[in-house]
Protein backbone atom coordinates (compact mmCIF):
# COMPACT_ATOMS: atom_id res chain seq x y z
CA UNK A 1 0.00 0.00 0.00
CA UNK A 2 1.83 3.11 -1.34
CA UNK A 3 -0.42 5.81 -0.04
CA UNK A 4 -2.13 5.10 3.47
CA UNK A 5 -6.41 5.55 2.87
CA UNK A 6 -6.93 8.30 5.54
CA UNK A 7 -9.92 6.29 7.42
CA UNK A 8 -6.88 4.42 8.59
CA UNK A 9 -5.73 7.88 10.27
CA UNK A 10 -9.51 8.09 11.56
CA UNK A 11 -9.21 4.94 12.96
CA UNK A 12 -6.23 5.41 14.77
CA UNK A 13 -5.92 9.61 15.72
CA UNK A 14 -3.79 8.66 18.34
CA UNK A 15 -0.91 8.16 16.01
CA UNK A 16 1.32 10.90 13.56
CA UNK A 17 0.26 9.75 10.01
CA UNK A 18 1.59 13.04 8.92
CA UNK A 19 2.60 16.45 10.01
CA UNK A 20 0.18 18.98 8.48
CA UNK A 21 2.45 22.73 7.54
CA UNK A 22 2.54 25.23 5.81
CA UNK A 23 6.23 25.76 5.10
CA UNK A 24 6.54 22.83 2.91
CA UNK A 25 8.07 20.50 4.78
CA UNK A 26 8.55 16.65 4.22
CA UNK A 27 9.82 14.08 6.56
CA UNK A 28 11.76 11.63 5.10
CA UNK A 29 11.78 8.10 7.49
CA UNK A 30 14.24 5.38 7.07
CA UNK A 31 13.21 2.45 8.79
CA UNK A 32 15.57 -1.04 10.42
CA UNK A 33 19.53 0.42 10.31
CA UNK A 34 21.88 1.01 11.23
CA UNK A 35 23.19 -1.02 8.41
CA UNK A 36 26.35 -1.16 6.86
CA UNK A 37 25.17 -1.71 3.22
CA UNK A 38 23.25 1.92 3.40
CA UNK A 39 23.64 4.17 6.40
CA UNK A 40 26.66 5.55 5.03
CA UNK A 41 25.16 6.13 1.26
CA UNK A 42 21.76 7.78 2.90
CA UNK A 43 23.77 10.08 4.92
CA UNK A 44 26.17 11.44 2.29
CA UNK A 45 22.50 11.90 -0.13
CA UNK A 46 21.13 13.51 2.44
CA UNK A 47 24.08 16.08 2.86
CA UNK A 48 24.27 15.99 -0.44
CA UNK A 49 21.00 18.41 -0.70
CA UNK A 50 21.28 19.70 3.65
CA UNK A 51 18.64 17.55 4.19
CA UNK A 52 17.39 16.00 7.76
CA UNK A 53 15.79 12.91 8.18
CA UNK A 54 14.41 10.15 11.13
CA UNK A 55 15.64 6.87 11.59
CA UNK A 56 14.23 4.50 13.14
CA UNK A 57 16.58 2.19 14.49
CA UNK A 58 16.16 -1.70 15.99
CA UNK A 59 18.13 -1.60 19.73
CA UNK A 60 20.21 -5.04 17.65
CA UNK A 61 21.45 -3.11 14.89
CA UNK A 62 22.16 0.40 16.87
CA UNK A 63 24.36 -1.89 18.92
CA UNK A 64 26.01 -3.95 16.36
CA UNK A 65 27.25 -0.68 14.49
CA UNK A 66 27.61 1.88 17.11
CA UNK A 67 29.64 4.03 14.88
CA UNK A 68 26.87 4.00 12.39
CA UNK A 69 24.23 4.79 14.90
CA UNK A 70 26.89 7.86 16.06
CA UNK A 71 27.01 9.12 12.65
CA UNK A 72 23.25 9.67 11.99
CA UNK A 73 23.33 11.58 15.38
CA UNK A 74 26.51 13.25 14.73
CA UNK A 75 24.77 14.61 11.35
CA UNK A 76 22.08 16.45 13.06
CA UNK A 77 19.12 13.72 12.18
CA UNK A 78 16.61 12.33 14.93
CA UNK A 79 16.27 8.83 15.40
CA UNK A 80 13.40 6.96 17.11
CA UNK A 81 12.72 3.25 18.66
CA UNK A 82 11.94 0.55 16.27
CA UNK A 83 11.90 -2.04 18.56
CA UNK A 84 14.98 -4.37 19.25
CA UNK A 85 14.23 -7.18 17.72
CA UNK A 86 12.10 -5.85 15.18
CA UNK A 87 9.00 -7.47 16.73
CA UNK A 88 5.44 -7.41 15.00
CA UNK A 89 2.97 -6.15 17.63
CA UNK A 90 0.41 -8.62 16.10
CA UNK A 91 2.83 -11.92 16.89
CA UNK A 92 4.25 -10.62 20.58
CA UNK A 93 2.24 -11.21 23.49
CA UNK A 94 1.65 -7.37 25.06
CA UNK A 95 4.46 -7.67 27.84
CA UNK A 96 6.90 -9.13 25.72
CA UNK A 97 6.10 -6.83 22.96
CA UNK A 98 6.63 -3.90 26.10
CA UNK A 99 9.92 -5.57 27.07
CA UNK A 100 11.39 -5.58 23.54
CA UNK A 101 10.57 -1.43 22.97
CA UNK A 102 12.17 -1.03 26.66
CA UNK A 103 15.48 -2.84 25.74
CA UNK A 104 15.75 -0.69 22.03
CA UNK A 105 15.37 2.07 24.82
CA UNK A 106 18.55 1.52 26.60
CA UNK A 107 20.40 2.29 23.79
CA UNK A 108 18.39 4.66 21.03
CA UNK A 109 17.68 7.31 23.29
CA UNK A 110 14.12 8.72 21.93
CA UNK A 111 10.82 9.84 22.40
CA UNK A 112 9.89 8.38 18.82
CA UNK A 113 8.57 4.66 18.45
CA UNK A 114 7.06 2.91 15.23
CA UNK A 115 6.06 -0.02 14.97
CA UNK A 116 7.92 -2.34 12.84
CA UNK A 117 5.81 -3.39 9.56
CA UNK A 118 3.03 -1.06 11.52
CA UNK A 119 2.07 -3.91 12.83
CA UNK A 120 0.45 -2.70 16.41
CA UNK A 121 -1.94 -4.22 18.53
CA UNK A 122 -4.77 -1.26 20.80
CA UNK A 123 -3.40 -2.92 23.93
CA UNK A 124 0.03 -1.87 22.92
CA UNK A 125 -0.65 1.56 22.04
CA UNK A 126 -2.30 2.36 25.13
CA UNK A 127 0.47 0.90 26.31
CA UNK A 128 3.55 2.71 24.94
CA UNK A 129 1.77 5.99 23.99
CA UNK A 130 2.17 7.55 27.52
CA UNK A 131 5.95 7.02 26.63
CA UNK A 132 6.15 7.69 23.00
CA UNK A 133 5.10 9.89 19.80
CA UNK A 134 4.07 6.77 18.11
CA UNK A 135 4.85 8.01 14.32
CA UNK A 136 3.23 5.93 11.19
CA UNK A 137 3.31 7.33 7.69
CA UNK A 138 1.12 7.97 4.97
CA UNK A 139 3.45 7.13 1.46
CA UNK A 140 5.65 3.96 1.31
CA UNK A 141 8.38 4.17 -1.10
CA UNK A 142 8.46 0.18 -1.34
CA UNK A 143 12.03 -0.27 -1.47
CA UNK A 144 11.98 -3.51 0.63
CA UNK A 145 9.87 -5.06 -2.37
CA UNK A 146 12.65 -7.47 -4.37
CA UNK A 147 9.85 -7.41 -7.43
CA UNK A 148 9.99 -3.45 -7.91
CA UNK A 149 12.55 -1.53 -9.47
CA UNK A 150 13.96 1.79 -8.05
CA UNK A 151 12.43 3.63 -10.64
CA UNK A 152 8.58 2.29 -9.65
CA UNK A 153 9.63 3.46 -5.77
CA UNK A 154 10.49 6.44 -7.18
CA UNK A 155 7.24 6.96 -8.88
CA UNK A 156 5.56 5.48 -5.96
CA UNK A 157 6.66 8.58 -3.94
CA UNK A 158 6.79 11.50 -6.29
CA UNK A 159 2.88 10.52 -6.90
CA UNK A 160 1.80 10.57 -3.85
CA UNK A 161 3.82 12.73 -1.15
CA UNK A 162 3.27 16.39 -0.65
CA UNK A 163 3.45 18.92 2.12
CA UNK A 164 3.49 17.33 5.23
CA UNK A 165 4.04 13.89 4.20
CA UNK A 166 5.94 11.18 6.36
CA UNK A 167 7.61 9.17 3.75
CA UNK A 168 8.90 5.07 4.87
CA UNK A 169 11.90 4.26 3.05
CA UNK A 170 14.51 1.36 4.46
CA UNK A 171 17.95 1.37 5.70
CA UNK A 172 18.59 -2.24 4.97
CA UNK A 173 20.48 -4.45 2.95
CA UNK A 174 17.52 -5.55 1.16
CA UNK A 175 16.26 -2.49 -0.16
CA UNK A 176 19.85 -1.57 -1.39
CA UNK A 177 19.37 -1.11 -5.40
CA UNK A 178 16.22 0.15 -4.85
CA UNK A 179 17.20 2.75 -2.27
CA UNK A 180 20.20 4.13 -4.13
CA UNK A 181 17.62 4.43 -7.51
CA UNK A 182 15.33 6.00 -5.83
CA UNK A 183 16.14 8.43 -2.88
CA UNK A 184 18.53 10.55 -4.60
CA UNK A 185 15.76 11.27 -6.95
CA UNK A 186 13.48 11.83 -4.85
CA UNK A 187 15.19 14.22 -2.53
CA UNK A 188 16.18 15.97 -5.81
CA UNK A 189 12.41 16.26 -7.06
CA UNK A 190 11.23 17.76 -3.87
CA UNK A 191 14.00 20.01 -3.87
CA UNK A 192 13.82 21.92 -6.98
CA UNK A 193 10.25 21.82 -6.00
CA UNK A 194 11.26 24.19 -2.80
CA UNK A 195 10.21 21.69 -0.18
CA UNK A 196 12.49 21.08 2.80
CA UNK A 197 12.95 17.70 4.41
CA UNK A 198 12.84 17.93 8.11
CA UNK A 199 13.02 15.39 11.25
CA UNK A 200 9.78 14.87 13.00
CA UNK A 201 9.89 16.63 15.94
CA UNK A 202 9.93 14.80 19.53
Amino acid sequence: MVKVPGFFWRLFPGLVWRIPNHQGKIYLTFDDGPNPSTTEFILDTLDQYNAKATFFCTGANAETYPKLYKAILEKGHAVGNHTYHHLSGWQADDESYYDDVSRCAEVVKSNLFRPPYGQITLSQIAMLKPLYRIVMWDVMAGDFDEKLRGEHCFLNVIRSAHEGSIIVFHDSAQAEPRLKHALPRVIEYFSVGGYQFEPIPA
